[in-house]
């Protein structure tokens, strides 16, 4: 895997919301839901979010920049000394890097409470497992919805993380009790999964309504007609009435986010190349309420 800072395109000394912004940017550009047919959109999303999931956990991102695990997680083993020399006297420093506390927690669950090594200042008091950070990409219809997806851990455990509708855009979710183990009888941290919602080109959001836009063609707007639209509940049937113009609002009730509408922006499109009975028409029509499109501008 790439080094995790060239695939996100930050800097070493990103703080963590240049990061998550990086990360989002990216996320929405090659999510498969919004490149089908391509047959690298999948593994290029997966490269990019496992690089957030190691520089979005600050464990994770300290133990790389520290050359501890590599960029997919896994632990390196350099070579320690046993000892070194501070201020003249030699001192003795653990092999493999671990904490006091690391010592501490090892002792107490090897040995238990009658084993535990008082020359490490060992208290065995239980301590809550540390809250995981991870981050699901999801499709605008399922935020908006409502839906549930499982999510593989680097460990290669899953969890099933349920996507209340109406979900935005960088929405935390916790997830009680499913994050690290507790110590000593403490309880488990939680999962704490952030939302990134990725675009669909036929809507977008304000607040619980739903807004789309509609090309129609000049017969369509002029005389009136019977479309087909998408809303995110699946496609109806809309009816143009006769007479509508560009920055037409249509209302379809109940059709938006839990009980929010959908709006649907008619736009009309003229044909293109050139259309001389069309041209010749204008030319001798004389509209029966002549209307000034700038005035007031």
């Amino acid at each position: 895997m790439k080094d995790p800072y060239e695939i996100l395109g930050v800097e070493r000394t990103a703080d963590e919301a240049a990061i998550r912004a990086a990360y989002r940017k990216l996320a929405k550009k090659h999510h498969p839901d919004v490149n089908p047919g391509k047959a690298d959109a999948a593994s290029r999303f997966g490269e990019i979010s496992s690089a957030y999931d190691l520089l979005s956990d600050k464990e994770k991102r300290g133990k790389f920049d520290r050359g501890e695990i590599d960029a997919e997680g896994h632990e390196i083993h350099p070579q320690r000394q046993w000892y070194r020399d501070t201020a003249g006297h030699e001192q003795y420093q653990p092999a493999g890097g671990f904490s006091q506390e690391d010592l501490e927690s090892f002792f107490s669950q090897a040995f238990g409470q009658g084993g535990r090594r008082s020359d490490w200042g060992a208290t065995g008091r239980p301590r809550r497992g540390r809250d995981m950070q991870y981050s699901l990409t999801v499709s605008f219809i399922d935020a908006a919805t409502g839906t549930t997806r499982r999510l593989s851990l680097p460990d290669g455990k899953t969890l099933d993380v349920r996507i209340p509708p109406g979900t935005e855009d960088g929405h935390v979710l916790r997830l009680r009790g499913q994050g690290g183990p507790g110590y000593n009888g403490a309880s488990a941290g939680d999962a704490l999964i952030e939302i990134t919602v990725a675009p669909d080109p036929r809507f977008h959001r304000d607040g619980d309504d739903i807004i789309s836009d509609l090309p129609v063609t000049l017969q369509e707007a002029v005389l009136g007609s019977a479309l087909e639209v998408p809303t995110i509940h699946g496609p109806v049937k809309v009816t143009v009435p006769a007479g509508s113009g560009t920055g037409t609002r249509l209302r379809l009730r109940g059709k938006g986010i839990r009980s929010g509408h959908q709006f649907v922006q008619l736009q009309v499109v003229l044909p293109p190349g050139n259309e001389p009975e069309l041209a010749e028409f204008l030319k001798t029509w004389t509209p029966r309420r002549a209307v000034n499109p700038r005035e007031g501008s």
